[in-house]
């Protein structure tokens, strides 16, 4: 019970990897705040773990909402000493196919709300002298698009540029930030884009020949949440089944 009193905070709650790291957190003594935009997702979790958990229904997209999520999380809690900014919307849409009312859509959803959640929740966590913030990024951001599109892998990469930025200025306040960065995981985002065809021409061309697991990020996310990664920070973990080594 690594996290036992500890106060999370998880978007996009209700999706694959989101509902796994709830589910690792809570396992791990934490509490936690779900945040999604769709209220129905968020049920399995709350009717699994009760009071535990507290859903919040937010379209991240809206910048006003979001701050005032926020605020109202701090106004209940007094402080968030754990987050993971998982939400995000995915685009197959390449360069020539972009159009800009969806590239900014998908730069607010997926990077505009990651700052204004850790805009919101570091200050506490300095002053309290822990806190852990995991950013879901994606194989896209080092692949050029390789498995997705230009706004998604361009969002992707603006998230790791989020988290040296955080993770350097926050060094030796006892907050480390530091990100996630699946490839072809197992969620309905990813398979509902793909046929059967695409999805097993995409599985041969993963060296270890499988699709990677929700419960297997939410295992790297609730590592990088624990006291066992505190000095660890700055850190991209890399979850590609061998596509690309560093």
């Amino acid at each position: 019970m690594e996290l036992e009193g500890r106060l999370a905070v998880v978007t996009g709650a209700g999706g694959a990897i989101g509902s796994a790291c709830v589910d690792r957190l809570v396992a791990a003594g934490g509490r936690v705040f779900m945040i999604d935009r769709d209220p129905a997702s968020m049920e399995p979790a709350s009717d699994r773990h009760g009071d535990l958990v507290s859903a919040v229904t937010l379209d991240l997209g809206d910048a006003s909402a979001t701050r005032a999520v926020a605020e109202g999380i701090l106004a209940t809690a007094g402080r968030v000493d754990i987050l993971v900014n998982n939400a995000g919307i995915l685009s197959a849409d390449k360069l020539a196919a972009t159009e800009l009312d969806a590239w900014r859509r998908m730069m607010a959803v997926n990077v505009d709300a990651a700052l204004l959640l850790t805009q919101a929740f570091t200050p506490a966590m300095v002053d309290s002298g822990w806190g852990r913030i995991v950013n879901m990024s994606s194989y896209a951001w080092k692949s050029g698009g390789l498995t997705a599109g230009t706004a998604y892998s361009v969002s992707k990469a603006a998230l790791v540029g989020l988290t040296f930025s955080a993770a350097r200025e926050l060094a030796g306040t006892g907050v480390t930030v530091n990100a996630v960065a699946p490839a072809y995981v197992l969620t309905r985002m990813v398979m509902d884009q793909l046929s059967d065809e695409q999805r097993e021409q995409q599985r041969r061309q993963i060296p270890v020949q499988r699709f990677c697991e929700a419960i297997e990020v939410a295992h790297a996310v609730g590592f990088l949440a624990s006291p066992l990664a505190g000095f660890i920070t700055g850190e991209v973990i890399d979850m590609n089944g061998g596509m690309h080594f560093d």
